[in-house]
């Protein structure tokens, strides 16, 4: 049973789940600043979890249909290799999204109507996923549901508010996150072309300028943490500037590595996004008043 679980956490890229706590956990934080409910916020962090596994699992669904003979070896690895079928995939995303939705439903009947409408947006933008990543929308949609969606619905539950400091602060994290996404995309690069893949990577129709891309990302990032910085008065905020040299090795390490490449490469450059998300997020706990 327990190596059961590990399995389907493992296929689910429960690597990945750092990025939501850690952004559950800077608007917790926050929120308990402005007299929050402790158990709202915990109750949102397990539906906030388990929807982004679901998210994650039901994206292989739906890519392993169309997977390129150069996709990474790692990509539905487990599936290729008969350990689960598409069934199988199906039946664990529903799991998940029950679990979610079980947690909104605790939060609706605590916080009220808001809580339907934030979980519906949510849930739809959950299951649109895969299909919106091929369309090159997969970083609108991180940025709605791990920025406002996310802070404003935990600071919601948690306050009975909603606020313009938060929406700016969501802006803020999220653009770390979605940094994790596109680095994930320009990794995939070559393969996601063969398979006429359209991500936001893809349309730009040039390696090193989806390259060069991470710039963007990462600059919009720090354009809304110095505005937040303003807005708030807290200068603090701006000691995540550290991070510079970070961004600047990983753009250099993407020019390194091709698709389909050794797996060990292509896991050590997307943690290094995956790191940049995790350091900016704590000192931004440490830092916000």
């Amino acid at each position: 049973m327990i190596k059961n679980i590990y399995f389907w956490l493992k296929n689910s890229r429960l690597f990945s789940l750092p990025m939501a706590i850690l952004s559950w956990l800077i608007i917790f934080v926050y929120a308990l600043k402005n007299g929050g409910n402790i158990l709202n916020g915990f109750i949102a962090l397990i539906g906030i979890s388990f929807a982004q596994l679901a998210t994650n699992l039901f994206d292989d669904y739906v890519d392993f249909k169309n997977l390129p003979a150069n996709s990474q070896q790692c990509k539905c690895a487990y599936i290729k290799e008969g350990k689960a079928t598409l069934n199988d995939v199906l039946k664990v995303v529903i799991i998940y999204l029950s679990i979610s939705c079980l947690t909104g439903l605790f939060l609706f009947l605590r916080c009220g109507l808001p809580v339907i409408g934030l979980a519906l947006i949510g849930g739809i933008i959950a299951l649109s996923y895969a299909k919106l990543s091929q369309r090159g929308l997969s970083e609108l949609a991180v940025g709605i549901t791990f920025g406002p969606l996310l802070f404003e619905g935990v600071y919601f539950v948690m306050t009975g508010n909603f606020s313009l400091e938060v929406f700016v602060l969501s802006l803020a994290v999220v653009m770390f996150t979605i940094g994790l996404m596109y680095v994930h995309t320009v990794l995939d690069f070559e393969g996601d072309m063969c398979s006429h893949k359209k991500t936001l990577a893809c349309r730009l129709n040039d390696k090193n300028k989806a390259i060069n891309g991470v710039f963007v990302v990462y600059g919009l990032g720090y354009f809304f943490t110095i505005i937040l910085s303003i807005i708030m008065r807290n200068y603090l905020i701006l000691t995540t500037l550290v991070l510079i040299p970070l961004i600047l090795k990983m753009h250099k390490s993407l020019k390194t590595y091709t698709s389909g490449g050794d797996v060990k490469e292509f896991y050590f450059r997307l943690l290094q996004a995956r790191n940049l998300m995790v350091y900016y997020s704590i000192i931004m706990i440490f830092m916000l008043k």
